[in-house]
């Protein structure tokens, strides 16, 4: 990546770039992109670092920094790969408080209309709660709180800003929206290809069916997107939030019979949008849509492939640990005393 455009869509993330010295030699920054004009300005442990553009040999995003020894699907603590996670799904309003990303799309999907604890509040409790009812009612839309935790056999929990929220919020009369919650399930790209079987090829589909990929999502995708509910305009402009995404189409006979989507951002891969029509599924339709996006993730030397699905869908919890993803950790959303 060398184009100054290309890291002005990178600001806010994590990257590493290798630069030219003066005395020829060459070195490396690693650390969080917080602007870009004629350099890149980056904040790393050091200190911050200014590398002309023209000094730029390489570069790309990355993970955050691990925080244990371990597999690289679960070496990111739940705060960061919360993190990362919100390039996937971005909103489009945003704005900070302090270290909550106040999130808001006109209602459609939890993870774009909550507020998301990343780091401490602007103010203390239980003013920072106030502010997010006042928030979301100023756009008419029910205050919710995104938390993040441990689960069952996750990674331990990192004590981050979501448990001192939840103790908070609780204590203010704020409880757990139920049937909403959540887990985020992880897996090395190289073992999902390793363990699903190939879908890429025409002799591995039964007959009359294809898969496609496309860049942006067509008319299509997005009638068989949540099983042909009729989408508000905001849900395509969530769909296309991220760095980078894909748009996974199953055919057959030149109707679109399974969608998928995968996305690119913080330095990892996501899956998302995974719906088959109802007719045809349990036949396996769905892996090969899991598969097609995990060679996608792989092409572009992505290490690792996050999804996040509803604690109670036992069905699609099953096919993805049966294609190696493993819980990472949950979420809940609460909702607040007014509304409750």
């Amino acid at each position: 990546m060398t184009g100054k455009q290309i890291w002005s869509d990178r600001i806010g993330q994590r990257i590493v770039v290798r630069y030219r010295l003066h005395d020829g030699t060459q070195n490396d920054a690693v650390g969080e992109l917080t602007a870009v004009d004629d350099a890149l300005h980056v904040i790393a442990r050091s200190g911050p670092v200014h590398v002309p553009l023209g000094d730029v040999v390489a570069g790309k995003v990355v993970p955050p920094r691990p925080s244990r020894p371990g597999p690289a699907h679960l070496v990111t603590s739940v705060t960061d790969l919360q993190r990362v996670l919100t390039w996937h799904w971005q909103a489009p309003e945003q704005e900070w408080a302090g270290g909550w990303l106040l999130r808001a799309a006109g209602g459609f999907t939890s993870r774009a209309n909550s507020a998301l604890p990343l780091g401490p509040p602007a103010t203390a409790f239980p003013e920072a709660l106030d502010q997010v009812r006042a928030w979301y009612r100023a756009r008419g839309l029910p205050p919710r709180l995104s938390l993040a935790g441990p689960a069952e056999g996750g990674v331990p929990d990192d004590d981050g800003p979501a448990n001192a929220v939840r103790h908070a919020a609780l204590a203010d009369g704020w409880e757990v929206l139920p049937g909403a919650s959540a887990l985020v399930m992880a897996a090395r790209t190289a073992d999902l290809r390793a363990r699903i079987p190939c879908a890429g090829a025409p002799v591995d589909l039964p007959g009359g069916l294809r898969l496609t990929a496309a860049d942006t999502p067509d008319d299509a995708w997005l009638a068989g997107y949540r099983s042909g509910d009729v989408l508000p305009p905001v849900a395509k402009a969530l769909l296309l939030s991220s760095p980078e995404q894909v748009f996974v189409s199953l055919l057959e006979d030149d109707r679109t019979v399974g969608v998928a989507r995968g996305s690119l951002g913080g330095g990892a891969a996501a899956l998302t949008a995974v719906e088959v029509s109802p007719g045809r599924r349990r036949r396996g339709l769905g892996t090969m849509l899991l598969r097609t996006v995990v060679d996608w993730a792989a092409r572009t030397g992505t290490a690792v492939v996050y999804l996040q699905v509803a604690e109670q869908n036992e069905v699609a919890r099953a096919v993805y640990e049966r294609a190696g993803f493993v819980v990472h950790h949950r979420y809940d959303y609460l909702r607040s005393p007014a509304e409750a």
